[in-house]
């Protein structure tokens, strides 16, 4: 699970998230795009490296279709992150 942590605590990466919850199945010149209108510009490499940390951590699969390569989703990880540590009533 320390990858996970590691993935959510850039806000890049967090971005990148985001716009898969937006809209999945994305291309990384899509990503980048997406980067863009949230005012965040790095460089193809530097999504492709940050996408290659959400995918090992499993919060990204990456499936090719011919040539392109397309980057969804998956919330399991978290999932797993809140079975690990449940909601306590009354807990503060």
């Amino acid at each position: 699970m320390g990858d996970i942590y590691r993935a959510l605590a850039d806000p890049t990466r967090r971005a990148l998230l985001d716009a898969l919850a937006a809209v999945n199945g994305q291309t990384l010149y899509a990503l980048c795009g997406a980067l863009l209108e949230r005012g965040i510009s790095p460089t193809r490499q530097a999504v492709s490296q940050h996408l290659a940390v959400l995918e090992d951590a499993g919060l990204v699969i990456v499936r090719r279709q011919g040539r392109y390569k397309f980057h969804d989703l998956d919330t399991r990880p978290l999932r797993e992150i809140a079975q690990r540590w449940p909601d306590t009533p009354g807990a503060t």
